[in-house]
């Protein structure tokens, strides 16, 4: 075999193969990221109930409070968005 032959079968072998590999990396990867954002808004939202249960009605509480339930629908919003483009990804 001549290595323009052997190239030939290396490209189109590239070909085949690497858009096969990348999308399900792609879908995994988006859903671990959507993991992980959604675990850290769970270990927010267990910080807020403690927040919660500590309120007296002081305004630094109020504001840890605000500011723990920002955190909270930020990180999972970002967590099921992620979910979902990974699905989108997969059924494209």
């Amino acid at each position: 075999m001549s290595k323009q032959h052997l190239a030939r079968h290396a490209i189109r072998f590239v070909r085949h193969v690497v858009p096969a590999t990348i999308k399900p990396a792609r879908v995994l990867w988006n859903e671990v990221i959507g993991f992980m954002f959604l675990v850290i808004a769970g270990l927010f939202a267990l910080q807020g109930i403690s927040a919660w249960r500590q309120y007296h009605g002081k305004p630094g509480d109020l504001i840890k409070l605000v500011m723990i339930a920002v955190c909270v629908v930020l990180l999972g919003s970002y967590g099921v968005s992620s979910f979902r483009r990974a699905r989108r990804i997969s059924r494209s």
